[in-house]
């Protein structure tokens, strides 16, 4: 089975109307941008599907794989959009990780129910993959699978992982899927971080990706269907956004940021994430359990020192306040601990990735303490076992980050060949 490259809408017309492209699955047009003098407001690829009449969904039994950042621009869930509306025949959501309408934790999920504002089935993918998570889409008796979610930019953040599932699950069940795109919130400028190594596969991990990757949903759909799902790829098209440029970070939207989780409070949290997650794999708190997630991070016995040394590498766009926090749930919960508050200075020049590794490795140096979780679970969040070792052979910030330089060279090279916006 061969597969043109890329799927996706364009924008026609005066009132911005969508068209499919005749090239068949896998195929792209790129979509209009806003032009004159004033910027427009981003447009998701809800927003373009809906206003175009769904014409994409027109004939097919459809089911949405979305959770609580599904919504439109005034805040309505897509969900409860589509199900009144007779130009789309909705039959079924799907919920991820934190369940569809968002009342799981981290590690959990809604399980099989009915939606009680719709009356829709809705069926858990959770830590479904493969021939099971293709039971699933069967047994809902769909034809198209959509995908609308928030994602973080982080390789370890799951929903990118539901959606190379549901990718895979959809071409053993024969569904088509189709991708609506949404920002990625801390811009699509750069991938950064290790790319893992396949023999640390996990859920925080499926592929060859860098920790920060830089891509929305939508090229991350095309990147996968292409380099990882070639031999049984799924018959793919994607919604592409109107109105997002590269650069642009979450403010720039003129979106509405709703939690994609509960530990992803901002968009500020996003930005930090993808380094100040690494701190799962260790025995500090990384700040779950307060109202700074991923900001405040730190233990029992952490004093001034950590900030101290933090600050004294002079990591571009970042300074460290030294903190002192009681986390409500999580590691450390009802204990005052110390540590350090991450400040963000200049968006711009901060590089997240670089940050969590000297953080880590300035905790380490400053606090006797300091020990990584017994399951070594910080290989399976930076993708490889060179960063811990490195880090207890005693390597320092500018070692540790040249280490992936040549991985992350390949990698660039080919995400590269997917991007959708300029």
């Amino acid at each position: 089975m061969t597969l043109s490259r890329r799927g996706l809408l364009a924008v026609g017309g005066a009132m911005g109307a969508l068209a499919t492209t005749a090239a068949g699955p896998g195929t792209a047009v790129a979509a209009g941008q806003g032009k004159g003098a004033g910027r427009p407001r981003v447009r998701t690829g809800f927003d373009r599907l809906a206003a175009d009449g769904y014409r994409l969904l027109a004939g097919q039994k459809v089911g949405v794989v979305t959770n609580p950042t599904g919504i439109t621009g005034d805040v309505r869930h897509i969900v409860d959009v589509m199900h009144p509306d007779e130009r789309v025949n909705l039959t079924a959501v799907f919920g991820p990780e934190h369940g569809f309408r968002g009342t799981a934790q981290a590690g959990g999920s809604e399980g099989r129910y009915d939606d009680p504002a719709t009356g829709l089935p809705v069926y858990d993918t959770y830590l479904k993959s493969g021939q099971p998570l293709a039971d699933v889409f069967t047994a809902s008796g769909v034809d198209t699978v959509v995908f609308d979610i928030q994602d973080a930019g982080s390789r370890f953040y799951t929903y990118i992982w539901t959606l190379y599932d549901c990718m895979e699950a959809a071409a053993l069940a024969g569904k088509r899927l189709v991708v609506l795109d949404r920002p990625n919130p801390v811009t699509g400028r750069a991938a950064l971080g290790p790319v893992l190594d396949p023999a640390f596969a996990t859920f925080v991990g499926r592929r060859e990706i860098s920790q920060a990757h830089g891509m929305t949903v939508a090229e991350l759909a095309l990147l996968f269907n292409e380099e990882f799902l070639a031999d049984r790829p799924v018959e793919l098209d994607v919604v592409k956004m109107s109105g997002w440029r590269r650069g642009d970070f979450f403010d720039a939207t003129g979106l509405p940021w709703v939690p994609p989780s509960p530990n992803m409070p901002t968009p500020e949290t996003a930005l930090v994430y993808s380094g100040t997650c690494l701190f799962e794999g260790t025995n500090l708190s990384e700040g779950r359990g307060t109202t700074r997630p991923f900001e405040l991070l730190g233990a029992e016995g952490v004093d001034h020192r950590w900030a101290a040394a933090a600050n004294g590498l002079e990591l571009p766009g970042v300074a460290f306040r030294e903190a002192y926090f009681a986390p409500t749930f999580s590691k450390f919960q009802g204990k005052t601990v110390g540590g350090v508050q991450v400040h963000v200075q200049d968006r711009e020049a901060f590089d997240p990735v670089r940050t969590g590794i000297a953080l880590l490795i300035t905790a380490k140096r400053t606090w006797s303490g300091f020990a990584w979780r017994s399951d070594n679970w910080i290989d399976k969040l930076t993708g490889n076992t060179r960063v811990r070792t490195m880090i207890d052979a005693g390597a320092d910030t500018d070692e540790v980050v040249g280490a992936w330089a040549a991985d992350l060279a390949a990698f660039r090279k080919v995400r590269k060949n997917h991007l959708l916006y300029r």
